[in-house]
């Protein structure tokens, strides 16, 4: 019964990432369709600094997601 408890654990803790990884997924499709808005009338510059923008934002996002996945392994 003892032996089983190892492989249990790691298998909760796969099953955990996996899921952690699947919600962090939704989640920045969720965001992503929330920032996905059309503006009228845009010049060129204010598309320069969206464009600069939102590469900023997913470097964030991916950090993070990688920090996630990174503190659930130390679980």
């Amino acid at each position: 019964m003892n032996d089983d408890l190892p492989d249990t654990v790691k298998k909760c803790l796969d099953i955990l990432d996996e899921n952690l990884e699947i919600l962090s997924n939704i989640e920045i499709d969720l965001n992503d369709e929330k920032n996905d808005e059309l503006v009228p009338e845009m010049k060129l510059h204010h598309l320069y600094d969206m464009s600069e923008d939102v590469a900023e934002s997913e470097k964030i996002k991916r950090a993070e997601s990688k920090f996630m996945r990174r503190q659930s392994e130390d679980f």
